[in-house]
């Protein structure tokens, strides 16, 4: 009887996926039942292949090979997931077998992977796509019988394949050609560079900021405080404060305005990635982790979505979610649930995923056995469902103007109104944020009562006082993430769909490589560039460092997706600039290319070409890049006799042709001897031989 094998991501959302087709039979690397069989990936199982793989000559970096750009694109299995791929090929050409299910990941990654291993295993056999949203059985069984042709999302493979193509590219080219011309290892990203760029020019504006003075001058009748505008003169400020002290003001207009903040959007990633860490200070990857873990645990929907809104049919789902809260969350109380689901729901604002909501076997579960990270996630999403199908936050809006010796000064006051979703936001703070004080949102500014217009306030108090510019603030995660996301926006018409650095899926990994590399560096919730981050970026051309134009790349991958370019036109566009990047390096001045090299000292001379010697880490070397010789710490020669090349024999040896070493080991004779070392050179390399002076008499 014909199968068909569904190949999952992971072995847990394998066996999710096997319980739902009644495959139980345990296989080795599979599950087996009497219509399906159901394999998993390890994640990636292949990658692209290193450029030495291409040719063996670029196992040596040299910038005359660039630009590395394969013709035909190679794959490798690692040598830790053999075993696991040779199943998933053995099952795809099992005879019994009449179609493949993709049921990695829903989304670009999950593509890639699949992608990868059917080609890599040579099967042609037709594909068909489970795209779901949750890991509940319901969704997981809608899903299956609702399967897509794999050949619908063509678009979205391609795009995949592009951005990994890309990043190679760019990865292995602008990498090598800065390495090897500047002589010191910089590792360029296409989207790790431009973010790192934005926290160099952040460090660097703060540590260039000089703060500036300026004044206000306040009036005050004992009961109201009015202040001026800013005024950047102290002279002007004072002149103004002894004017207006002791006289009289009049009340000249009181403006009372009813105003409203409507309730925030469901989670996306990445603003749930950023709440997280302006809440509880995770890492964009640690919140990622998480909700991956949730979502597989059938807790949460699909974490990997751009989404903040949900479908119509997904209404009632929504609504029973909402009023299920009162008794998932633990600070919530039934009345503070108003269940305004029209306000979160846009069909026309949902791609391939909705915005992230908690599971009805979540809310079934509870939260008993969680860790405390993933608690707080848990009630984050939870609350903010709650929180955007809430009511307005409604206020009071005062404005009073008063004017004194012809000049204004003014006073604002705020009172709540209606507090609406607030309520449930300041609850949430209360039970689950410790640094309640830095986030307790300001509701309430209260000016005092009985002013109105053409009043007279005698005699006023007149006071100035000094305040000072602020330079910009440190980038956290949070504030990283939104830059991100919005990079390169003012680029764009209004009509572009942006998606800025990176896309959600990815922007976490940009920082962990960031931050991995040595490039950046965690300090406290801020993230800053260390030093070896701003010289890479002194030393990278604008398009490497450019937002606008890696954000660009992005909507193209965008584009793809839905068909609307082909990949010729956007590889086309990686290429041309990796040859713009080689050709900026042919012209970087030898003055400019040193600019890393810190003054050596000199060991000796060269005995083959008579160029400076150097000491680097594991040998002893020619400051001449053309020619060979060194002379090796850890060399055959020595090593048989247990003894290793130090400075002061190095030295000798350059400058006389031998040295004398004592403590040499025979091991014929198992003992130690002195004798001389002397260096000869046969094809610019270093040969050693022994000499024993004779004793004198």
């Amino acid at each position: 009887m014909a199968k068909f094998l569904v190949i999952a991501e992971k072995p847990s959302v394998a066996q999710s996926l096997a319980k739902n087709l009644s495959a139980y039979q345990r296989k080795d690397g599979y599950l087996e039942g009497n219509s399906c069989i159901v394999s998993w990936c390890l994640g990636h199982l292949a990658e692209y292949v290193p450029p030495e793989i291409y040719d063996e000559k670029y196992a040596k970096w040299q910038f005359e090979d660039l630009p590395i750009i394969p013709e035909v694109w190679k794959v490798q299995v690692s040598e830790d997931k053999k075993k696991q791929f040779d199943v998933i090929c053995s099952l795809m050409n099992r005879a019994d077998v009449a179609y493949l299910v993709n049921g990695c990941d829903a989304g670009r990654e999950g593509e890639l992977i699949f992608k990868r291993v059917y080609d890599l295993a040579g099967c042609q056999k037709p594909v068909k796509r489970l795209w779901i949203s949750s890991m509940e059985d319901e969704a997981i069984q809608k899903g299956f019988q609702s399967l897509n042709d794999g050949r619908d999302y063509a678009g979205l493979c391609n795009a995949a394949v592009c951005r990994a193509q890309a990043d190679w590219l760019i990865g292995m080219n602008a990498t090598r050609a800065y390495t090897t011309r500047y002589l010191k290892r910089l590792v360029v990203g296409r989207v790790q560079t431009p973010t790192l760029a934005m926290l160099t020019e952040r460090k660097e504006k703060i540590e260039h900021f000089k703060k500036e003075a300026y004044y206000k001058v306040s009036l005050s009748d004992g009961r109201l405080a009015v202040i001026s505008e800013n005024i950047q003169s102290e002279t002007e400020a004072e002149e103004l404060r002894k004017l207006c002290d002791g006289t009289e003001a009049v009340v000249t207009r009181v403006k009372r305005e009813q105003k409203k903040t409507s309730p925030p959007k469901l989670y996306d990633l990445t603003s749930l990635q950023r709440e997280a860490n302006r809440f509880f200070g995770y890492t964009a990857q640690k919140t990622l982790d998480m909700l991956q873990e949730l979502y597989e645990e059938k807790m949460v929907t699909y974490p990997r979505t751009d989404s903040q809104y949900v479908t119509e049919d997904m209404k009632e789902t929504v609504k029973m979610l909402a009023e299920g809260m009162t008794d998932f969350l633990p600070f919530l109380e039934s009345g503070q649930i108003r269940g305004n689901i029209d306000r979160v729901v846009n069909n026309a604002k949902v791609s391939d995923h909705h915005a992230i909501l908690p599971t009805k076997e979540a809310m079934e579960k509870g939260m008993g056995g969680l860790s405390g990270g993933k608690k707080n996630l848990l009630m984050l999403i939870g609350q903010q469902l709650v929180q955007a199908t809430g009511e307005e936050y409604l206020y009071e809006q005062t404005e009073i103007s008063v004017q004194c010796k012809e000049h204004e000064f003014t006073a604002k006051g705020k009172l709540p109104v209606q507090m609406g979703f607030k309520e449930v936001e300041e609850a949430f703070r209360k039970y689950c944020v410790k640094d309640k004080k830095s986030d307790e949102p300001d509701n309430k500014t209260e000016l005092p009562e009985g002013y109105e217009e053409g009043m007279t306030l005698v005699p006023v108090k007149a006071e100035k006082s000094t305040h000072y510019t602020s330079p910009p603030k440190m980038f956290t995660e949070d504030t990283l993430l939104a830059a991100m996301e919005t990079a390169g926006n003012k680029e764009f018409d209004s009509e572009t769909e942006k998606k800025g650095l990176g896309t959600p899926a990815t922007r976490a990994n940009i920082i962990e490589k960031l931050v991995s590399s040595g490039y950046a560096e965690r300090k406290g919730k801020q993230i800053l560039p260390t030093v070896a981050g701003c010289e890479l970026i002194h030393v990278m051309p604008e398009n490497l460092k450019s937002a606008g134009l890696t954000a660009e790349w992005e909507n193209q991958l965008l584009m793809m997706e839905k068909g609307e370019i082909q990949e010729d036109e956007f590889m086309n566009g990686i290429v041309f600039m990796i040859n713009e990047i080689l050709s900026m390096c042919r012209a970087i001045s030898e003055e400019e290319r040193n600019r890393f090299q810190t003054a050596k000292e000199v060991i000796g001379k060269c005995p083959v070409c008579g160029s400076d010697v150097y000491e680097g880490k594991t040998n002893y070397y020619c400051s001449d890049r053309n020619c060979q010789f060194a002379l090796w710490k850890s060399n055959r020669f020595l090593e048989s006799m247990k003894k290793s090349m130090d400075k002061k024999m190095a030295v000798e040896l350059l400058k006389k042709g031998r040295t004398h070493v004592k403590g040499l080991y025979s091991k014929k004779k198992d003992s130690k001897f002195d004798a001389d070392l002397v260096l000869g050179v046969e094809d610019e390399k270093a040969r050693f031989s022994l000499e024993f002076p004779k004793k004198k008499k």
